[in-house]
């Protein structure tokens, strides 16, 4: 049987019906992110740890420059290693009837007569390689999609200098490429970069590695000493022009994947408590006004013999309702956009099969949470209603004095109507009542700012790295370091308007025990088409006999210019400098160190070289040209600058990148139910007050204007506040989505917070309408009489 107090608390449930659903969709957001991102980082940990173990994925990537097959053995010995996989490798260009540049791509040899130990392949279309037929390979299935290719086509490739057809027979997968891209590069593009597999024999014939290697995988055993191993390995391939291992965790595809889960597990445990923190406040502040609209209600509850408990569980229930409501309904916000979000992930990464798994602990956390904060808000509130005796309850509480509006009143007073005085009275007069709610708008605002800022940033991102840092219309790299004549070369090619060297150096950058594997970048001292920039977008100057860093890659380091930097070369006789830092440099695409070219060539002490080059063409002329840069043997690969940035807007637009649209779409969301939660519960408070006014003579625009003038006036104050604060948060979820690939800059545009000032403002008029129209909508004689 339901008591006469939850036959109460169903009534206040539905009179504040509009009140508790703007609440509930503020807790429901939060849990729901909390629920998705959760999923979501389960989901990725979870498959790639069944997808790395069941296709064996190595983990430790040892490159060599040429081993003897029987050297495989040595390492096999090294204690802690478990299996071990020589392979060869190699760089190929293949031709493409629908593009007008060859496109690159990576030859990955599998074992003749036998599947591989590590790093095997998930065939995914036609049927595996046959050992006795040279020319058969697997193809990548992402680039094969992107191109139409099917196994029984026929391609074509340039292999060590050779041109060569080949059957594609199947398409794969492998763990070893869920991202994939180019060597050299971060942006990932199914169409522009391809993987092949041959048999061992035939690419070993290919790249002249008879008997040998050029790359050895290692797996570890349990227990194993990750950091021993790579110093052995290092030691036995040291004769054999080995160019250092490298762990898993440094391997291009499984950092990119492992940092998309880090920047998720930041997110799910930054961004639902703020979502929560603000429904705790608004749930305080619809409490604690309904307890003082209630006082007289409590007073004869108690009278009739109702205890504090009872009478503080009635409320509390009140609290949990809404919050229990809520929290539900994040729960299945959260699988629903977990299993939108997990396609794109899909799509992001080459896994060859994702599935949205739940989080149990995210269920009960996330309604934990909830209740608790709502808990927090409640308990505050409730304190009030223990120390109300029945006689102080039921004795009217002291009117408000509104005998005085101050000088700025008084001043105004005979400008002002009286329907404006009335609002000017309330402002006035109650002060912390309306900077609550001047503080919950401004937390909208907040968070809307944030938000559209961060769509500006990742703008500014594409504008600052395509058309400031690097202005060159075409990238051209080499198979290795060639002599500078080569830059004549293509200074007299047709089409060329300018060219710009440029040398490449891949090494490890040490300080002290934090390391970076990476690549330091030559440039030449007075360089227009890919420069080194400050904070400030000017030309940093390249040292003589310094190295600048990125910001990114500084911060990682933890290193500031004047410090000395251990680098590693990983090419050629790989020497150990010490190079001091000379300055700091910004960069938004990858974390990347610049030395003046002919500095880095006199520390390598391999002078006049490059590694590629910029240039300048003219587009009239560019196929031409394309067809005498693909004819050169030097050539690795060409990268037109408008393929790449069109790549780099559709990364940025996936994965983490599409999800600053989820959370743009979820401050909207959260300012609206701010706003509108505002303007119910001054409604509620003075719906009594609006229908007398209204008996007296007001007519409905003017009762309307008394309550939605304090609403007008509370936004107006509330968007510098919640401009100031969306400031200083957009730095905290920028950094949020920016990683190592990319970073994304907290910055100040107008325009932006222009846009967000409509947004909120657009939320208070829709919201002022809704209760406008319930105004209108009134039984005078219903508002006028008491509830008890």
């Amino acid at each position: 049987m339901v008591s006469p107090l939850d036959h109460k608390l169903l009534r206040d449930l539905w009179r504040m019906k509009g009140q508790a659903l703007a609440i509930g969709v503020v807790i429901a957001v939060g849990v729901g992110m909390l629920v998705m991102m959760t999923g979501l980082v389960t989901s990725l940990n979870e498959t790639r740890a069944a997808y790395y173990e069941r296709y064996r994925l190595a983990d430790i990537f040892a490159p060599v420059t040429r081993a003897p097959d029987h050297i495989a053995e040595r390492l096999a010995d090294i204690t802690g290693v478990s299996a071990v996989e020589p392979r060869v490798t190699g760089g190929a260009l293949i031709d493409l009837p629908d593009r007008n540049l060859p496109v690159q791509a990576q030859a990955v040899s599998l074992p003749d007569l036998r599947s591989p130990r590590l790093n095997d392949v998930y065939l995914t279309d036609g049927r595996m390689i046959d050992s006795d037929h040279s020319d058969e390979i697997l193809l990548l299935h992402s680039f094969a999609k992107a191109h139409g290719l099917r196994p029984g086509d026929q391609l074509h490739a340039t292999m060590n200098g050779a041109r060569r057809s080949f059957n594609i027979v199947g398409l794969a997968q492998s763990p070893e490429y869920l991202y994939v891209t180019a060597p050299g590069e971060l942006i990932a593009d199914d169409a522009r970069f391809g993987v092949i597999w041959m048999s061992r024999s035939a690419l070993s014939a290919t790249y002249d590695m008879q008997g040998a290697f050029n790359e050895a995988l290692l797996s570890l055993s349990r227990g194993a000493n990750e950091r021993a191993v790579l110093d052995a390995a290092d030691r036995i391939l040291a004769p054999y022009g080995g160019t250092g291992a490298y762990p898993l965790a440094n391997q291009t595809s499984n950092m990119i994947v492992s940092e998309e889960i880090s920047g998720l597990e930041a997110t799910s445990a930054g961004v639902p408590p703020i979502f929560l923190g603000v429904a705790a406040f608004l749930l305080y502040i619809v409490i604690n006004r309904m307890v003082q609209s209630e006082r007289e209600e409590i007073g004869l509850m108690k009278a009739f013999g109702y205890t504090n408990t009872e009478v503080g569980a009635h409320y509390f229930k009140l609290v949990m309702a809404i919050a229990v409501g809520g929290a539900l309904a994040g729960c299945l916000m959260g699988i629903a956009g977990g299993r939108a979000l997990i396609q794109v992930y899909i799509t992001y990464f080459k896994f060859p099969f994702l599935v949205f798994q739940l989080d149990p602990a995210s269920f009960v956390i996330g309604v934990s949470v909830s209740i608790a904060a709502a808990s927090v808000g409640g308990l505050l509130v409730l304190r009030s209603v223990f120390a109300l005796t029945p006689a102080t309850a039921m004795r009217a509480p002291a009117p408000a004095d509104y005998s005085r509006t101050g000088r700025l009143g008084h001043a105004l007073n005979r400008w002002l109507d009286q329907p404006s005085r009335m609002v000017l009275r309330r402002i006035t007069r109650q002060p912390a009542r309306m900077a609550g709610a001047m503080i919950g708008i401004a937390c909208g605002m907040a968070l809307t700012v944030s938000m559209i800022t961060i769509y500006a940033g990742f703008d500014r991102t594409l504008d600052l790295t395509f058309n400031v840092m690097d202005r060159s219309d075409v990238a051209v790299s080499f198979t290795h370091a060639v002599s500078e004549t080569t830059i004549f070369e293509l200074t007299r090619m047709s089409g060329v308007i300018y060219v710009e060297p440029v040398r490449y150096v891949p090494a490890v950058l040490r300080n002290g025990r934090l390391t970076h594997r990476g690549v330091i970048t030559g440039l030449d001292k007075d360089a227009r088409l890919a420069r080194a920039l400050d904070a400030n977008l000017d030309t940093i100057p390249l040292p003589h006999n310094g190295i600048v860093l990125s910001t990114a890659l500084a911060d990682i380091l933890n290193i500031r210019a004047g410090d000395m930097l251990t680098v590693e070369v990983r090419e050629g006789r790989q020497p150990v400098l010490q190079l001091p830092v000379a300055g700091v440099a910004e960069s938004l695409l990858g974390a990347p160190a610049y030395m003046e070219r002919d500095a880095l060539n006199r520390a390598l002490r391999e002078p006049n070289r490059v590694s590629g080059a910029y240039l300048t063409i003219d587009t009239a002329q560019a196929q031409p040209l394309y067809d005498a840069l693909q004819d050169m043997p030097t050539v690795a690969g060409v990268s037109v600058k408008s393929q790449t940035e069109e790549a780099f807007h559709t990364m940025m637009d996936t994965g983490t990148g599409a999800m600053r649209y989820v959370m743009g779409a979820i401050a909207f969301i959260i300012t609206f139910g701010i706003v509108y939660n505002a303007a119910r519960i001054a409604y509620a408070e003075r719906a009594r007050d609006l229908a007398s006014l209204r008996v007296i003579g007001f007519t409905k625009g003017e009762a309307a204007f008394v309550l939605l003038g304090e609403l007008a006036i509370v936004t107006l104050v509330a968007l510098p506040v919640g401009a100031l604060m969306g400031y200083y948060l957009s730095f905290g979820i920028a950094a949020g989505f920016s990683s190592e690939l990319y970073q994304i800059p907290a910055m100040f545009d107008a325009e932006s917070y222009g846009f967000a000032a409509v947004v909120v403002i657009g939320a208070a008029v829709a919201s002022g309408w809704l209760v406008k129209r319930d105004i209108d909508r009134a039984d005078l004689i219903s508002a006028l009489k008491t509830r008890e």
